[in-house]
């Protein structure tokens, strides 16, 4: 440690020396006249040299600091004068009032003082600079470059009154921008193909003519490899792994995806059309990343019929095509292998519970049933959880809740919360979106879950699921559950009431059997007739009563006809069912003539409810998962909140335009 002075002396300043000077020769006049004398006079010489030396230094400091400033003066206006940034000093009403040669140059304008910079530049808010208290930034494009503009206060004080003055320099930002822009389209994107039913499309030409058809596909895409400068490679009869910049990507995009149409124009005698499903991956950390990208947009297409492409990234999925109708599959083996897959998992459960979406229909509710007496043939316990009915379900439920043999059947979400736990198989039926089941709760608490479903797949989908039934060509979901009780390994037995109510489920989703109705579902509907279905029961399911029947004869009165084909309607009328109604009266809609498609919109409580139809032509899934909902091709819906119907007929409206100019 350093040693501290035991005292520390502090000297005193020159004028105390002299003052101590003064006050010695004062007192020793008192003891030697001439003496004392002799030292005031020394004493006074001392004061006057002091006073003029510290005169002198005083008048060299002010001469050194008034030519320093001088100095900083000119290096400043120098500086300012050849800064290698645009520079210019506004008034505040806008006015030029000084610029450096920079800024001279960037105008290329002969005088520019007085003139005002709005004249000169567009979208410059200068009112809001003046009412910020501090630096700011916006961005602007002048003569095709990209410029930062950097906005400064200052206050001159030079003048009697205080003056303010606005500096402007201007960063130009456009070669960092082209590099920026040139890395972003120069990033590689992952895009894998496969050609939809390859195996079925074949057999369904002349076998002469296949070799054709998969030449024509091969080089459609190697056109395509040609015209985007990118990589392909044929990784197996049906699959394709194509690698392409992101400014060749974005080509495609503005192109809608035109090769999903030159496949579809394949025609080689084959009855069947051919249709590929595109999944790209773009936008990820990693090429790896983008592969997984690539993986999971893939089966996206393919859960939502094939023939389209989806782009994927970290934060959202874009889709394009979807034209076709999925094609049905001749073949049960996946319904086999699933309905064994599904027993074995039944009774490895300690519990079993069911569910469907929200707002449930005979369909959801119908499979539901259908599930419950599977497990009941398995000797497993389970429940179907429902909260609330609807009037498309009430006579259903009511029948149930009368027999004995549905004793207990439904149970609460918040019981099914309680009493949940990692081992309870839920089954969910009917959706595949997590936030549209009847208890979301449950599939954070259960390992095991089940998803059974039919419609076109979205972009929320239940994850992490041990056993997933998706076929979207499939009419109803009461159709699938059919097919498990009726390939199941062990011969299930239903209820004659299970029996109608999954042939009320495949009834409403085929209106009748005319919408999205193959031989399937025919045989489906044959079993459950074959165990017991009441045609006539199944009937009275749909009963309604008589203003039901007035409110869709309200909204046919007030349906508009827009571009010749599409029909928009909707209602005011308040109705528990209105989500019901207004599907209803969408069916009915397509039977006036030229009508291709119909929408029509309710009001329940704080929810708008859409229900649109289609015959073929108009892909309503499509238009409806803009506003958030989905459906099929030709059966979809959607749910609005916190808007008015006027509102949400104008946006229905928008999108029906939108997709006419598509269409254009």
């Amino acid at each position: 440690m350093r040693n501290k002075p035991a005292l520390k002396i502090n000297m005193p300043e020159n004028n105390i020396y002299i003052l101590i000077i003064g006050v010695a020769s004062t007192a020793l006049l008192l003891y030697d006249f001439y003496v004392g004398c002799l030292f005031f006079l020394i004493f006074l010489y001392i004061v006057f040299h002091n006073w003029k030396t510290t005169n002198i230094r005083r008048k060299e400091w002010n001469n050194y600091i008034q030519n320093l400033s001088l100095d900083i003066d000119e290096t400043t206006k120098k500086a300012i004068m050849n800064l290698p940034i645009p520079l210019c000093i506004l008034e505040f009403d806008g006015k030029i009032s000084w610029y450096n040669n920079k800024f001279h140059q960037m105008t290329e304008t002969q005088d520019l003082l007085g003139e005002n910079i709005d004249d000169i530049v567009k979208n410059l808010d200068l009112r809001k600079v003046l009412n910020e208290n501090k630096e700011m930034y916006t961005d602007v494009k002048y003569k095709d470059r990209d410029y930062t503009v950097v906005y400064n206060v200052v206050k001159n004080d030079q003048e009697k009154n205080a003056k303010y003055l606005m500096m402007l320099y201007w960063l130009d930002k456009t070669d960092y921008l082209n590099l920026q822009q040139k890395h972003e389209d120069e990033k590689n994107s992952m895009m894998l193909i496969q050609v939809d039913g390859y195996d079925d499309v074949l057999k369904s030409a002349s076998e002469d003519k296949r070799p054709m058809i998969n030449v024509e596909i091969e080089r459609i895409l190697s056109n395509l490899e040609n015209a985007s400068k990118s990589a392909l490679k044929r990784t197996s009869k049906d699959k394709f792994f194509l690698v392409m910049n992101k400014k060749e990507l974005k080509k495609l995009e503005s192109e809608k995806f035109s090769v999903l149409d030159k496949i579809r124009e394949i025609d080689y005698g084959n009855t069947l059309p051919v249709t590929i499903s595109m999944g790209i991956g773009v936008d990820g950390d990693s090429i790896n990343e983008n592969l997984k990208l690539a993986s999971g947009a893939l089966d996206l297409a393919l859960g939502r019929g094939g023939d389209q492409a989806v782009i994927k990234t970290k934060d959202k999925s874009v889709f394009y095509g979807g034209k076709s109708k999925a094609v049905e599959k001749t073949t049960k083996v996946k319904s086999r292998l699933i309905g064994h897959a599904l027993r074995e998992i039944i009774l490895e459960s300690d519990h079993v519970y069911i569910m469907g979406h929200k707002y449930p229909d005979m369909d959801a509710l119908g499979s539901a049933v259908g599930i419950y007496d599977i497990c009941k043939s398995c000797g497993k316990n389970a429940n179907i959880v429902l909260d609330s009915t609807n009037e498309s379900i009430d006579i259903f439920v009511d029948r149930i809740e009368s027999s004995d043999y549905y004793d207990g059947i439904f149970i609460d979400s918040e019981e099914a919360i309680r009493s949940c736990t990692r081992n309870t198989l839920v089954v969910v039926v009917d959706t595949h979106r997590p936030n549209f089941t009847e208890c979301n709760e449950l599939l954070g608490i259960s390992d095991k879950i089940v998803v059974i479903d039919h419609h076109r797949r979205g972009v929320e989908f239940i994850n992490d699921t041990v056993l997933l039934f998706h076929e979207i060509y499939v009419s109803s979901t009461c159709e699938m559950v059919t097919e498990l009780v009726q390939y199941m390994e062990d011969n299930v037995k239903i209820n004659k009431l299970t029996a109608e109510g999954l042939l009320a489920g495949i009834t409403l989703d085929t209106k009748n059997f005319a919408f999205k109705t193959g031989v399937r579902t025919f045989e489906a509907a044959s079993y459950l007739k074959k165990v017991g279905a009441d045609t006539v029961e199944v009937k009275k399911l749909f009963n309604s009563d008589i203003s039901d029947f007035i409110t869709k004869a309200e909204i046919i009165q007030s349906a508009k006809i827009v571009y010749g084909k599409i029909c928009l309607a909707y209602t005011e009328r308040v109705a528990d069912n209105i989500n019901i109604v207004i599907a209803q009266a969408a069916d009915e809609l397509l039977n006036i003539k030229e009508v291709e498609a119909s929408f029509v919109l309710g009001k329940k409580d704080d929810k708008i409810f859409i229900s649109a139809r289609s015959l073929g032509e108009t892909n309503v899934h499509v238009l409806m998962e803009k506003l958030g909902g989905g459906g099929h091709k030709d059966i979809a819906g959607a749910q609005l909140e916190g808007v008015s119907l006027k509102t949400a007929y104008s946006m229905v409206q928008d999108i029906i335009d939108e997709c006419i100019k598509e269409e254009k």
